[in-house]
């Protein structure tokens, strides 16, 4: 739980300090000391506070926060236990910041503090309204493998397309901005996946005067790489979210493209059970009553729906997973809301082929595109809901 002490700025400590940055923290435990009194040194004539948002860690990593907190004033922590993701993270830690400067830095000693206190002095001489660290000025060593350079400077190039920035490291980890600048992008931030520049870029209503200061990843000194196919799929569909200006959410993106795995998975299945379950050879042969393929499609719905709950599970609402019993329930209440999008999608396909007298394929597609939209809604308050506290 939450170290009431450690969400107060204590004695010696401004409650309006020039500076709030935020770490975001999942088992960071070898590092988290080390980084934040490296950054703590170098920024140690710049009033500032340390904001911890840690996503409910199962190593020591609160612990050595809590810690260094008694011996550093400027240090508090946050702990979420229903919420996982960077960007959601960085979020609640503006959101419960007291700077008039919003930063963010990665808590496994990647950053360089020369740079953070680089872009400190940058942005607090008033001038400008977002700073970011980049590893694509000039002919830096990015720090990156090879593939990892290649597959991040394609992302850029993707990402440059929606931005209102012309940054050079719009997938950066490390950059501040002024309140105000944030407070403008904050009511359409996503809050998906872990591209947290890329969105408050995109969501900002002004166009900020911005500055850049080149820096390099060095070696982790603790924690593993979050990087994974996920991360990859959570950029494209926040950059959807931003090319459409809102109207397709980055988290129904992915619940739509996790929705057409679905179809695959729904013809495999009708297909297998076609040949299974047809002839005199099928178990089922003696129950003629049944109607040709009967059970096919019901085992090929059940099915398809069951595998979409663990891919959406997986990767749609990884930052709300549901895990131990928690998953049965939500399975049933995503069946539950799946089921009534399919009877949806049934009487208004009849609908609209015999009253309004459209063609069979366009009245299939509108009304799984309105059924789909239900499912995701649904399956959101039903089987995802977050927990109140």
């Amino acid at each position: 739980m939450n170290d009431p002490a450690s969400d107060q700025p204590k004695g010696g400590v401004r409650t309006t300090p020039d500076l709030s940055l935020i770490i975001c923290t999942l088992n960071e435990g070898a590092a988290i000391r080390s980084v934040i009194d490296e950054i703590c040194t170098t920024l140690s004539d710049i009033n500032h506070e340390i904001v911890v948002v840690d996503d409910n860690s199962q190593d020591n990593t609160q612990s050595e926060v809590l810690e260094l907190a008694k011996v550093r004033p400027n240090v508090r922590l946050h702990v979420r236990y229903d919420e996982r993701g960077l960007s959601s993270a960085a979020i609640k830690g503006w959101d419960i910041a007291h700077g008039r400067v919003l930063g963010v830095m990665d808590g496994d000693g990647q950053h360089d503090p020369q740079a953070i206190r680089a872009l400190a002095l940058m942005i607090l001489k008033g001038d400008k309204d977002l700073v970011c660290a980049s590893r694509y000025i000039g002919k830096t060593d990015t720090g990156l493998s090879w593939f990892r350079d290649l597959g991040s400077k394609a992302a850029t190039a993707a990402t440059g397309l929606v931005l209102k920035v012309p940054l050079t490291d719009p997938l950066s980890g490390c950059f501040m901005m002024t309140r105000e600048y944030y407070e403008s992008a904050r009511p359409r931030l996503a809050g998906v996946g872990f591209k947290i520049l890329v969105d408050v870029a995109a969501s900002a209503r002004i166009k900020p005067r911005f500055g850049e200061v080149k820096a390099s990843l060095r070696q982790r000194q603790g924690g593993e790489s979050k990087l994974d196919i996920r991360v990859v799929l959570d950029l494209g569909a926040l950059l959807v979210e931003k090319a459409t200006g809102g109207l397709l959410p980055a988290r129904f993106v992915l619940f739509a493209g996790v929705g057409v795995t679905g179809v695959f998975v729904y013809l495999a299945v009708l297909i297998a059970c076609h040949h299974i379950f047809r002839g005199q050879a099928s178990p089922l042969y003696r129950y003629r009553w049944l109607p040709d393929d009967a059970l096919s499609y019901g085992l090929a719905i059940w099915i398809s729906m069951t595998t979409n709950f663990f891919v959406n599970n997986f990767i749609t609402f990884r930052d709300k997973r549901l895990k131990g019993w928690s998953v049965l329930s939500g399975l049933i209440a995503f069946y539950i809301a799946c089921s009534v999008g399919a009877v949806i999608s049934f009487f208004l396909a009849l609908f609209l082929k015999q009253d309004l007298h459209l063609d069979y394929r366009l009245a299939g597609v509108i009304a799984v595109l309105v059924s789909s939209i239900w499912n995701y809604y649904a399956s959101t308050m039903l089987a995802w809901r977050k927990k109140k506290k």
